[in-house]
């Protein structure tokens, strides 16, 4: 500070200042000007320099108490968002995706999620065994052909067709939807170029599909040899869609009831997803009463039952499907919430998991030993998790599709647990989402 006076009283400063013989009572304390404005300076720009994952400026949280959460993360501000869908993204990327990448979520479960997974249309997938009228039934609610459309009484439908809205009618390969940023398919990339193959888009301008997208799904035939031969994951593409669906048709042929032993794999490939699935009888007019009976396994019908069983009945269970599709645009957003709520909860006890097979493992020696005895007896090990987190058991993996995968990991690299994180999701899931519901409506209301 002396310097800084003898500066200010005009003296020149350097080494042999402090040698020479000065007046000091003539020299004045230092005058300190400008820090003020400087330290605003500073913090303004700073503020400025904080840009979110999405390229929007980060505004400062608001207070702790404003929100009436813990204190243990910084909680996304209100006037940070300008929707639900815009919310869920930004939580998706402060909140959950540390998490998934941390614990290798989307290696086990479901790959990262982006931009065009929350922006996406609605979505409604067909699934049936082969000449069950999936085509067509798409065909009907167009009311026109579409792009890549094939029907017979063979099975004609050999990929996944994605039916969606665009500027002119054509079919878009699967390994260019994939690697498109507009569309919410880059995550079938995980299956592989013998799926995508077997992956198309086709594209139309229609009004229908400015508000639905339709998944057309490959025929499921009967025998093993079906299953052999095919080479990609179907169950797993079939899972993958359905996550991202918002109804799940699934439709039998009243002619031939039989469900194959893939049917049956695909159909338990749909567990978590019971409210999406409705079941639908095709060409159940085609047939008298006497056959629609022997349909549901010739059950006895209530002798006080006086309802219609013959057109009435199929043009009131057609409106009401039919309903449920005119009902998915207003429902949208309710479901991305839904499916965001389920992915949390999911990647939290995938996190559980995982910190638990790590800590199971020994410091130094007999390590593949213990790998091994760890996968062999996993269904053990996820009932410790759930005993000592107390998590419901119906929510935990498949165990011998975790198995599967786990088996290719070293589990001796996974990473502890972080409790700051799984805090950052329960905050999420308690404060963050309720407060943004709050705050915004439903769009389609």
């Amino acid at each position: 500070m002396q310097l800084i006076a003898l500066a200010q009283a005009g003296y020149d400063i350097n080494s042999d200042i402090l040698k020479t013989e000065i007046d000091n009572e003539n020299i004045k304390s230092p005058v300190m000007e400008g820090l003020d404005a400087l330290a605003a300076k500073t913090e303004s720009s700073t503020i400025n320099a904080q840009i979110d994952a999405f390229g929007t400026a980060q505004p400062q949280p608001l207070p702790p108490n404003q929100w009436g959460a813990s204190k243990s993360v910084k909680k996304l501000p209100l006037n940070a968002v300008t929707s639900i869908i815009d919310g869920l993204k930004k939580l998706y990327v402060e909140r959950l995706k540390p998490l998934e990448v941390t614990y290798r979520f989307n290696d086990f479960v479901s790959p990262l999620l982006t931009n065009s997974d929350f922006d996406a249309k609605p979505m409604v997938m067909l699934l049936g065994q082969y000449s069950t009228g999936k085509t067509t039934f798409i065909k009907h609610l167009l009311r026109c052909e579409y792009p890549g459309a094939h029907i017979g009484p063979e099975p004609t439908t050999d990929r996944f067709v994605v039916v969606m809205s665009g500027s002119d009618e054509r079919s878009i390969p699967g390994n260019t939807v994939a690697v498109d940023a507009s569309m919410p398919f880059s995550g079938l990339s995980t299956f592989g170029g013998s799926f995508l193959s077997k992956f198309q888009c086709s594209q139309m301008p229609h009004p229908l599909l400015d508000e639905i997208t339709f998944v057309d799904t490959p025929g499921v035939l009967s025998g093993e040899k079906q299953r052999t031969q095919r080479s990609y994951d179907f169950t797993g593409v079939i899972s993958w869609f359905a996550a991202k669906c918002d109804l799940i048709l699934l439709l039998f042929d009243p002619h031939k009831l039989d469900i194959s032993d893939e049917f049956k794999r695909v159909i338990a490939s749909l567990r978590g997803h019971d409210d999406k699935i409705r079941v639908v009888l095709n060409k159940a007019d085609q047939i008298d009463t006497q056959q629609v009976r022997k349909s549901f396994n010739d059950k006895p019908i209530n002798k006080g039952f006086v309802g219609p069983l013959g057109q009435d009945l199929f043009e009131k269970e057609q409106n009401d499907l039919l309903a449920d599709l005119v009902d998915i645009p207003r429902k949208a957003c309710d479901s991305r919430i839904n499916e965001f709520v389920k992915r949390a909860r999911s990647a939290k006890i995938h996190a559980y998991i995982i910190s638990h097979l790590k800590m199971e493992m020994p410091a130094m020696m007999g390590k593949a030993k213990a790998q091994q005895r760890l996968i062999d007896n996993l269904e053990d090990e996820f009932k410790k998790v759930q005993r000592e987190f107390h998590l419901p058991a119906g929510d935990f993996p498949n165990v011998e599709h975790f198995r599967e995968i786990l088996s290719g990991y070293s589990i001796d690299k996974f990473e502890k647990l972080k409790p700051k994180m799984i805090q950052a999701v329960d905050d999420m899931l308690g404060y963050e989402i309720p407060e943004l519901l709050k705050k915004f409506r439903n769009p389609y209301d």
